[in-house]
């Protein structure tokens, strides 16, 4: 005797469900535990290791695969796995709420880890240790989102943070090379991008040494090439301009 499934149901287990609204209709994709907010920071590349199945339903644990009209009228498109993908960079994941509590304090903790590598104290080049960061984010109320990355957000809580202690993001030290019939002319463009100039030396082409934001890099990367057609050069001395120690409020 066999027994009968139905067609449009599939069985998943072990699962975590990202869900979307949209044109009227519940939208939903089976992920693996732990893996959407890796593909959310840019550290999983790989969707099959995401997905645990390029299939969209209406609901997941009923195993209730959508109607191929419902998302065509939804997405404008019936191709599956490009769907998964709006909905996995949109959607909201469902976990219960000690998993959420437990995942938005890793991600509060990433975010505080990366603002303390990338910024030290303006006056004494010093960076801040990791706690020190997440005592001042707690003190100007950041909320985590979860559907942003935490690279994005670091960047959010620096421009934040500078309103209530001092800090900034730490300078890369860069060495420039400009070929001498350009280096006059080149130096006046490059000026409102340089922080400090540390040194200079002009013998048959100018060399300089100077500190810079990071933000700046690529413009001035762009301005040396475009500007001596390949003759310039750019070589990072270092990635950032830092005193030892750690610094304390």
């Amino acid at each position: 005797m066999s027994i009968f499934t139905p067609t449009n149901q599939i069985r998943l287990t072990n699962v975590a469900v990202v869900r979307m609204k949209k044109g009227g209709k519940r939208f939903e994709i089976a992920c693996y535990k732990n893996k959407v907010m890796s593909w959310r920071s840019g550290a999983e590349k790989d969707l099959d290791e995401v997905l645990q199945t390029h299939t969209v339903f209406v609901n997941v644990s009923k195993g209730q695969v959508a109607k191929k009209d419902d998302l065509t009228k939804a997405f404008e498109t019936d191709d599956q796995t490009e769907i998964c993908k709006q909905i996995l960079a949109k959607g909201e994941l469902q976990v219960s709420d000690k998993e959420r509590q437990s995942q938005l304090e890793t991600m509060f903790r990433d975010i505080a880890t990366i603002v303390a590598e990338k910024c030290v104290n303006p006056d004494t080049k010093r960076p801040y240790t990791v706690n020190l960061i997440e005592r001042a984010m707690k003190d100007v109320h950041y909320s985590v989102k979860p559907t942003k990355s935490t690279k994005q957000q670091a960047l959010e809580v620096i421009r934040q943070l500078k309103e209530t202690m001092e800090i900034q993001r730490a300078h890369m030290r860069l060495r420039l090379v400009l070929p001498a019939k350009d280096a006059k002319r080149l130096k006046e463009k490059l000026k409102p991008l340089l922080q400090v100039v540390e040194s200079e030396d002009f013998d048959e082409e100018l060399e300089m040494v100077c500190l810079v934001d990071p933000g700046c890099f690529r413009e001035i990367d762009e301005l040396i090439r475009c500007e001596t057609k390949g003759r310039g050069s750019l070589e990072v001395v270092s990635l950032k301009d830092v005193e030892e120690g750690d610094e304390k409020l």
